[in-house]
């Protein structure tokens, strides 16, 4: 097994837009109205339905926009999204050398390390969910991540018990804080900081707001997975987005959710994995074991205003596991839908209150 893209190994890239089975398979700048609504169609320098899509941090992102737009606006909103996530790409990719967050893994001391705004923002939505979760989401477990063959070296065998302590040494979200100048600080020269459980929600995010800036009212922007949406979709009412169904060797939609102004992650086990003498090695890492997780939890989407904090919350509740991450997120009030195995193929649902309120309330804007 390759090592997966930038961005793109910690996420399970389980949404799948309902667009993607039909409605944004090729790129359009022009919609026509729907039949028998009498309406003008637009002429062919405006679109009422414009798409674009482009390769960023390792994976492929998909943009779709509502309402009457020029071909210049929507040429301006496509320069706009790709230089929003080429901007966090170049700060908190490990893959560049040059970037802020590969600086600060090789700066060999303990004193503050400055950073742009953004770095330091992502750096503080992540130091909190850690906090939150008592652990489980935590940016420092990179170096088990590699060990176990979800790094650089994808054939190496399974560490031992003696290799997983050492490497834990190294792991810990209390070992990296960030203060108020933007600067970030850890307390050994030897910890690694991976984002990218946090960062390509975080780009999502930047791109809608590069989006609304242009004054762009309605738009679904999906990035390797993590979506986030304004205004009405393609056909009025909320964006139609699917959760796909957490089984290797397929992909099709397990539930569709209305999806309004929100933002929606999902995170599961069941494309990054590897095989050893016949037993199964989850790319999810259990910070507190070092160990990958074993649970019956196959995915966790989870509904946000913040795409980032959405793609964090959901690699936490893959390291909690059904129960105890059920219990979390009804703790922090979250929206979330757990898939759970049940044996068989089969999956059971588990939604959380704010959850189903979320789709109730979509359901009726829609009707």
């Amino acid at each position: 097994m390759k090592r997966p893209p930038e961005f793109v190994r910690n996420a399970a890239l389980a949404l799948v837009a309902v667009a993607a089975l039909g409605w944004y398979a090729h790129r359009s700048l022009t919609c026509p109205p729907a039949p028998g609504s009498g309406a003008d169609a637009p002429s062919p320098a405006q679109a009422s339905v414009a798409k674009f899509e482009g390769k960023s941090m390792g994976a492929s992102y998909h943009v779709t926009l509502t309402g009457t737009l020029s071909k210049e606006e929507v040429l301006r909103a496509h320069k706009a999204v790709d230089a929003a996530l080429e901007d966090v790409n170049t700060k908190m990719s490990t893959y560049r050398e040059d970037s802020e967050l590969s600086r600060f893994n090789r700066h060999p001391g303990t004193d503050p390390f400055p950073v742009s705004t953004e770095t330091a923002e992502v750096f503080r939505v992540a130091l909190a969910v850690s906090e939150q979760s008592d652990g489980a989401f935590d940016i420092t477990v990179g170096p088990l991540v590699n060990a176990w063959g979800f790094g650089p070296d994808p054939e190496g065998p399974p560490p031992d018990d003696a290799a997983v302590a050492a490497l834990r040494e190294r792991v810990g979200w209390r070992m990296v804080a960030v203060d108020a100048e933007n600067r970030l600080i850890k307390t050994r020269p030897d910890v690694y900081c991976d984002l990218s459980a946090v960062a390509k929600g975080y780009a999502v995010d930047k791109a809608a707001e590069a989006l609304e800036t242009l004054g762009v009212a309605g738009y679904m922007v999906e990035v390797g997975g993590e979506v986030r949406a304004k205004g009405n979709g393609p056909k009025g009412g909320p964006w139609r987005i699917g959760v796909e169904r957490p089984q290797y060797g397929e992909r099709s939609v397990q539930e569709v959710v209305l999806l309004g102004s929100a933002a929606l992650a999902t995170s599961g086990d069941y494309r990054n994995f590897r095989m050893v003498d016949g037993k199964r090695f989850s790319h999810t890492i259990d910070p507190k074991t070092g160990r990958p997780i074993e649970h019956a939890l196959a995915s966790a989407s989870v509904l946000h205003p913040s795409c980032a904090w959405a793609d964090a919350y959901a690699t936490a509740l893959m390291v909690l596991g059904p129960e105890a991450g059920r219990a979390f997120a009804e703790k922090q009030g979250l929206a979330v839908s757990l898939l759970v195995h049940a044996g068989e193929g089969r999956f059971e649902t588990v939604n959380t209150p704010a959850f189903d309120a979320a789709l109730e309330a979509a359901t009726a804007s829609s009707r």
